[in-house]
């Protein structure tokens, strides 16, 4: 029993360490050491050497640079009247890289937005005032080289971003634009809440015209993923807009303006503290037209006026300058007002305007449309003919049956004896009276004699395509269709087209015929030449071509290039840049024919019985014109014109003015040439010459 006092360990008492366990103390205690050390010491760097530094840089701001878009250049006509102008609005944005999640990281990050994009699409809408409803929502994206519709159901601003995004998916989707400057500085202030919202400036085109030659000037629109591999692009910004179709495409170059920034001072809490001194925005140079915007409208006006009183349902009309190809004026109706796509549309708007029931308002008729031309084509069967020695100017036909029976051909079979309008006798018809009148029969005969079944065809082919016919205008407008002229070579195409159609669908091509309509004839026949002679048949010109033609025999025989824009200038009105084509080609015509043939449509145009004097024989210049009445096959909504469709071309040369000009017009089932379309020439002529349209003068229904 051990007691106090005692040499042993008693109560209270520890025994002495052992060599291992003071080892293992004095290592831990060491180390301890030293971390509190180092502690103390990293302690003493923040607080005494660089705590200064540290308080200055958390109180510091940092700068941001935001693009700020660039005003694209005006688009003024001739006159320096502004047709499409650049205008700046406040806009509130999304950027896609900026949001909690990067869309270009998530999955599937446009039909399912991610649940933190999600709410800052919420918080927008409930400050913009837009809807959070999800609601359909249709999206085009881009899949390689083909474009795929998308749907989902979407909030309005996830929607948006989706349209915005699948199409451009570098640059911001705008979600509203015009908004109040007491938003963009409520946003200012709270940028760390909104993340991925940007406020900012961009400019959207307007319009001071309205509907004014829409269909002329195209879209724009942000640049596409496709888009920036493209030469006409390199160099522009990925997230900038550029010109999508029309004169805003042909001339971006021009149009297109220098993108500037401006830098936006944020704390280090990310609080909005104020600007710093950027970079500004360069505008675009102006596009000047050789456009007249009083023509223009007074051809819109006019037309619109014929097409209501005569139940057209489309129709077009060209003005050019026929020594040097400048388009004075160029319309197409139905048309639209392009101030609806300077704003996101929905699928459901698109389809009200520019729908089934629509009029296809987007399309320009002026140089899309080819279709045939009825006897304003004639001009050019007369020119085959005479050139090709198929007859002479004095050359006369006897009329008088009124029709013409295409040799060995049954008189009994519809179609084998096509007849002048009406069943009208003129008897012995020489090349004027022929182009005076119309006669139709004159024309058939024509017709029969440069028939052939080789290659191309015979003269009238030949002819055709040295006028244009089959060919690109050269016009600085995309999309202008190049039309055809029939012929064996084609005719044979269209036919192995046919086969080949029909043996894809076997059994359901003869439930369903109408999958396969591309020739029904296996060979050319002197029939075929026959209706071609007078535009009918599978004649497909465009309105600016047809004045293209009438231009050639205006100006002594010369195709001369078609071109809208005249020069770029800069803000101030300085020339960079003149837009003068070179003619195509000179045609070679004998000065003797085209002088018969100028005789016929002056006569045409000015003395009694002429198709078009009605209209035309009491104007103070003198008129060189044309009528056509171009049958379709089909039945019209207008009971009183039938399904045919009207034309009239015509011209004033320069021996009667200082500025000449040819015109064309087309009233797409508006009925005779002369009751349709040969009044709104006369009403765009009296413009162009004195300053006002004057009376609208409908002719007589006479000429086919």
């Amino acid at each position: 029993m051990i007691t106090p006092g005692d040499g042993g360990m008693g109560p209270g008492r520890l025994g002495p360490m052992n060599p291992q366990l003071a080892l293992r103390v004095a290592i831990v205690g060491g180390l301890t050491l030293a971390l509190f050390a180092i502690i103390f010491f990293r302690l003493w760097v923040l607080q005494v050497l660089t705590g200064n530094q540290y308080v200055r840089e958390a109180a510091a701001v940092s700068s941001r640079e935001i693009s700020v878009g660039a005003p694209r250049g005006e688009i003024i006509d001739r006159n320096g009247t502004v047709l499409v102008g650049s205008k700046q609005s406040p806009a509130i944005q999304i950027s896609p890289d900026s949001l909690p999640v990067k869309i270009a990281a998530y999955k599937d990050q446009l039909s399912t937005p991610p649940a933190a994009d999600q709410a800052i699409y919420d918080k927008i809408s409930k400050l913009l005032g837009i809807s959070n409803r999800s609601k359909s929502c249709s999206y085009k994206l881009w899949k390689g080289p083909k474009e795929q519709t998308k749907h989902a159901r979407l909030t309005p601003v996830a929607c948006t971003v989706a349209q915005d995004v699948a199409q451009s998916p570098f640059a911001n989707a705008t979600i509203k634009t015009n908004v109040s400057t007491d938003v963009q500085a409520y946003l200012a202030e709270r940028q760390a809440q909104y993340p991925g919202v940007v406020s900012t400036e961009v400019y959207t085109r307007s319009y001071p015209e309205n509907k004014l030659a829409a269909q002329l000037f195209g879209t724009v629109r942000p640049i596409t993923a496709a888009e920036i591999k493209e030469k006409e692009f390199k160099g522009i910004p990925e997230t900038d807009s550029v010109g999508q179709s029309g004169l805003e495409y042909e001339y971006n170059q021009y149009l297109q303006g220098t993108d500037g920034y401006e830098k936006v001072k944020v704390n280090a809490a990310g609080t909005f503290e104020g600007y710093e001194k950027g970079k500004a925005a360069t505008e675009g140079d102006n596009l000047q037209l050789s456009l007249d915007a009083n023509l223009q409208r007074v051809g819109e006006e006019s037309l619109q006026k014929s097409m209501n009183e005569n139940g057209g349902d489309g129709g077009a009309f060209v003005a050019l300058d026929p020594e040097n190809g400048q388009v004075y004026a160029m319309g197409s109706l139905p048309t639209y007002n392009p101030t609806v796509f300077t704003r996101p549309i929905t699928e459901k708007q698109y389809q009200q305007e520019f729908g089934q029931n629509s009029g296809d308002p987007l399309i320009n008729r002026a140089i899309y449309s080819a279709v045939p031309t009825g006897s304003t084509f004639k001009v050019i069967t007369a020119t085959a003919a005479l050139e090709s020695g198929a007859v002479t100017p004095s050359y006369s036909y006897d009329d008088s049956t009124g029709k013409y029976c295409i040799p060995g051909s049954d008189p009994n079979v519809a179609g084998d004896c096509p007849q002048n309008s009406g069943g009208t006798r003129y008897y012995g018809v020489d090349l004027n009276k022929a182009i005076q009148d119309s006669v139709d029969t004159y024309f058939y005969r024509l017709g029969y004699l440069m028939y052939s079944a080789k290659g191309n065809g015979g003269a009238l082919q030949s002819w055709a395509a040295k006028f244009g016919i089959g060919q690109s205008t050269g016009v600085d407008i995309p999309g202008a269709s190049a039309g055809s002229m029939p012929g064996p070579k084609l005719t044979a195409e269209l036919n192995k087209a046919q086969l080949a159609c029909e043996k894809k669908y076997g059994k359901r091509y003869t439930a369903k015929p109408s999958l396969c309509q591309y020739s029904d004839d296996a060979v050319w026949t002197p029939g075929d030449n026959v209706h071609a002679a007078v535009g009918q048949g599978g004649d497909e010109v465009t309105p600016l071509q047809l004045a293209l033609v009438y231009s050639a025999i205006a100006n002594g025989g010369t195709l001369v290039t078609p071109h809208v824009g005249l020069d770029v200038q800069t803000a101030s009105g300085s020339i960079l840049d003149r837009i003068d084509p070179s003619s195509k080609r000179k045609l070679g015509i004998n000065p003797i024919y085209l002088g018969d043939i100028q005789q016929g449509l002056y006569d045409a145009a000015n003395v009694s019985g002429g198709t078009s004097a009605s209209v035309m024989s009491n104007f103070k210049y003198k008129v060189y014109g044309k009528t056509g009445t171009a049958q379709t096959g089909e039945t019209s909504v207008s009971a009183a014109s039938g399904a045919d469709s009207s034309w009239y071309a015509c011209y004033v040369p320069r021996s009667e003015t200082s500025k000449p000009i040819a015109i064309v017009v087309w009233v797409q089932k508006g009925g005779f040439g002369a009751v349709a379309a040969a009044p709104v020439a006369r009403q765009m002529l009296s413009q162009w010459f004195l300053g006002k349209p004057g009376a609208y003068v409908a002719g007589s229904s006479k000429d086919q």
